[in-house]
């Protein structure tokens, strides 16, 4: 009975404060309940979603792009043609000019030797360009008329348009030399019966397109006119013309052709038989050239008419690259025709007397060699050839009176197993070092028993240094085996040869001013580079460079 009065009582009290809420409730109805939030608004954009991308490989560039260079050799050598040697064993100035776009170089030295040089810049070098150049030289020697000058005057210009380039130049030379190679107690001349004067002046123009066109044709077609004279003896006059195109396709396959004209006229004046001849020789070369990894060919022929006599000359020759590209071997067979002009000749002899005729030389050459470029400085390049000529120019001293000039007589056939090789170290523009080697083997020759006037060996070796900044130092050497020599009834000798060696400095005062020393010929060998005319000795020339 007492557990259920404290169920009811338990049951009771659990109910109580319902009933006392629902009674609350609804008791007070005077106010409702608000609930009042107070805050600022603030509008807020949505979180963009980023783009996430997936990192994918690049495909690999598997285009092979060409390069062309086009390097010019550090040493020139003449196919057949000895180096000129001048009464005056005088190098020309090859100081770096860097940068300087006028400057005058005067200086004085022995034997009478006054020197001026110069160059001046005009144009802005975008849309014209115009260079002025000129030198003189001369000198006197201790032996009567070993006298001879050189000026030289020539000025370039260039128009450029968007895609061509227009050009021209001009030129005057006067170089003057006497024939003194005879014997002076025997003979007496008048300076005017040994005097050799020759003067040039050339013309030229082109055009040739600076950037790629439509058809990717490359082109620069260009004439040239030249009029050279001996006093009072004879005139040549030359126009050359010339049109090269090429195509490029595939960055490695290339087709080249050309087509040249030159025609020359040579006539002589107040001689006891004067003559008039012709030389004309035109060509047409095409070409292609495959420019691949493993090796470059060029194949070739030239079809010649050398007088409306027709020939075919080989263009063919190969490199191919061994030794993970340092060495590369080099082959070819090649051939061309040399015009045999006065003025060409006189080159290689500037004693030479008037001709009678004018053979043309025709010189084909199987060569097999090698190039490297070892480290970044050093390059070498040794080859060697067997070359035949037709109609080969020997120089011989006319043995009919007394010796002082020179006459040709041509070899119909010649050879020649030369061996050539020749070194360039550079480093920059500081310090630079070539040197040349080259044997000439005469062979076969008809119709004369030795290659008269031809220099079987020469060694050449160039030095250029900047020691200090302010002060370049220079050296040149040469040095050649003597030629074969023919005098009177048919009694043949040989020159003993020579060698010459130079040295110079020039040292930079301030931007404007510089001083330079010329030592030439140190050894002071009076050698005899043709037969019965030594060249001077030691000569000492000094002076100043004004730049501006």
């Amino acid at each position: 009975m007492q557990r259920v009065q404290y169920f009811i009582l338990f049951f009771g009290s659990c109910f109580s404060p319902v009933a006392s809420c629902a009674q609350k409730g609804t008791s007070d109805t005077s106010h409702k309940q608000v609930v009042e939030i107070i805050s600022s608004y603030k509008p807020v954009l949505r979180n963009a979603v980023k783009i996430n991308f997936s990192a994918t490989n690049l495909n690999a560039d598997t285009s092979h792009v060409k390069l062309q260079y086009n390097i010019p050799s550090q040493n020139l050598f003449y196919t057949y043609q000895p180096l000129p040697v001048k009464p005056l064993a005088l190098q020309m100035d090859t100081a770096l000019e860097l940068g300087t776009r006028n400057f005058v170089k005067l200086g004085f030295g022995n034997y009478s030797t006054p020197y001026a040089k110069g160059g001046f810049s005009f144009g802005d070098g975008k849309k014209s360009l115009i260079n002025l150049y000129g030198n003189y030289i001369s000198s006197q020697g201790n032996i009567q008329y070993q006298d001879y000058s050189q000026l030289n005057l020539k000025a370039t210009g260039s128009y450029f348009t968007p895609k061509n380039e227009i050009y021209g130049s001009a030129g005057i030379t006067q170089n003057t030399y006497n024939l003194y190679g005879y014997d002076h107690t025997l003979y007496k001349y008048s300076k005017d019966s040994v005097l050799q004067r020759f003067s040039s002046l050339t013309l030229m123009g082109g055009l040739r397109n600076t950037k790629p066109n439509e058809s990717g044709v490359n082109y620069d077609p260009h004439v040239q006119i030249n009029f050279f004279s001996l006093q009072n003896k004879l005139t040549e006059n030359s126009v050359v013309v010339e049109a090269p195109a090429e195509k490029t396709f595939d960055n490695s396959f290339t087709l080249k052709v050309s087509a040249k004209e030159d025609a020359t006229t040579y006539s002589t004046q107040y001689l006891t038989q004067n003559i008039r001849l012709t030389n004309n020789v035109f060509q047409l070369a095409p070409s292609i050239e495959i420019d691949d990894d493993r090796f470059t060919l060029h194949g070739g022929i030239t079809p010649t008419w050398d007088n409306n006599q027709s020939t075919i000359l080989p263009d063919i020759y190969i490199e191919a690259p061994v030794k993970n590209k340092i060495f590369l071997i080099q082959a070819g067979w090649v051939g061309q025709i040399i015009k045999n002009t006065y003025q060409n000749l006189t080159n290689v002899n500037p004693y030479l007397l008037p001709i009678t005729s004018e053979l043309n030389t025709k010189e084909i050459e199987f060569y097999a060699g090698i190039k490297a470029t070892i480290s970044k400085h050093f390059n070498f390049n040794a080859k060697a050839s067997f070359i035949s000529y037709n109609n080969l120019p020997l120089f011989i001293n006319d043995t009919t009176s007394d010796y002082k000039g020179f006459t040709i007589s041509n070899a119909s056939k010649a050879n020649d197993l030369r061996i050539h090789a020749d070194m360039s170290f550079i480093s920059q523009d500081k310090f630079t070092i070539t040197s040349g080697l080259t044997i000439n083997g005469y062979t076969g020759i008809q119709n004369n028993s030795h290659a008269w006037g031809m220099i079987p060996i020469q060694f050449d070796a160039s030095l250029r240094w900047w020691a200090y900044k302010r002060l370049l130092i220079k050296a040149d050497l040469n040095a050649f085996g003597g030629a074969p020599y023919l005098l009177k009834k048919d009694v043949s000798n040989t020159l003993s040869g020579g060698s010459d060696l130079s040295a110079g400095m020039e040292f930079v005062i301030n931007k404007k001013f510089s001083a330079w020393l010329d030592l030439n010929n140190i050894f002071n060998n009076t050698y005899q580079r043709w037969y019965n005319y030594p060249v001077y000795g030691l000569n000492v020339l000094a002076g100043v460079i004004y730049k501006f």
